[in-house]
């Protein structure tokens, strides 16, 4: 399980204070997927980088675990694994020596390094990969070697920042497998997205952030009744009409 309390954080442009996240507060629990939407520029990732421990709040705190990321950042990264589009693997290194680095890396003896690529490469069938040179893989096969290595030391909790991001119809398709195998072995998931459409097809529960509020959050069905509208699309299209009105009213930038 995640908690996040109050997170906060601002940053200076051209001598003004922006509230990038601002009071964001949250929970997910084992087994559940929640999704952190919002346009680009909303403060997903800067979110995330503070549940990480990558990113020093201004004030609040992020727990997994029963660790906290203002307390023990290093703890908490050991609890979390992070998938997002940007991840990159070692061309030299073939995918068995790729997982038994990073196995190395998490602390987790030969043994159960072994026995993750086994399962792993099975459950995301790659295992006719496994003594290849990265390089030598197309974008869809480095895309499943990236999700093992995220499980390699079997963490409580999953963060995936836009994992579709730039994926054709087929990438996609293995990351909403992805999803529905971490649901099936508990994990706790926050996926962080700006594809309404994507989310609303893999996600339990939802926090709309918006200029770094989460302005509303339930499952799917409470938010309809909350909004009046059929899906997430729509909400945020009656977020942005609604801040484009109060454009001329806002005072200095947040």
């Amino acid at each position: 399980m995640i908690e996040v309390h109050q997170l906060t954080k601002a940053f200076e442009v051209n001598g003004r204070k922006f509230l990038a996240v601002d009071d964001v507060s949250f929970s997910v629990s084992a087994g559940t997927v929640y999704g952190l939407l919002g346009p680009n520029g909303a403060g997903k990732t800067t979110t995330m980088r503070m549940v990480l421990g990558l990113l020093r709040p201004d004030s609040g705190y992020s727990e997994v675990s029963g660790m906290r990321s203002d307390i023990d950042s290093d703890g908490v990264k050991r609890q979390v694994g992070f998938v997002t589009s940007a991840g990159g693997v070692y061309q030299w290194l073939t995918a068995r020596e790729m997982l038994s680095f990073f196995g190395d890396i998490y602390g987790i003896t030969v043994s159960q390094t072994r026995d993750q690529i086994e399962q792993l490469s099975h459950l995301l069938d790659f295992g006719h990969l496994l003594d290849q040179r990265c390089t030598t893989l197309s974008t869809g096969e480095k895309q499943r070697l990236n999700l093992a290595r995220a499980l390699m030391h079997d963490p409580p909790v999953m963060i995936l920042d836009e994992p579709t991001l730039g994926l054709d119809v087929v990438g996609s398709q293995t990351i909403f497998s992805y999803i529905e195998l971490l649901k099936s072995k508990g994990k706790a998931v926050i996926l962080c997205t700006h594809r309404l459409e994507q989310a609303q097809r893999v996600c339990d529960q939802f926090g709309m952030l918006h200029r770094g509020s989460i302005v509303r959050e339930g499952t799917l069905e409470q938010l309809q009744q909350q909004t009046g509208r059929r899906d997430l699309v729509e909400m945020f299209v009656d977020l942005i009409d609604q801040d484009k009105a109060a454009a001329p009213h806002r005072g200095a930038m947040r």
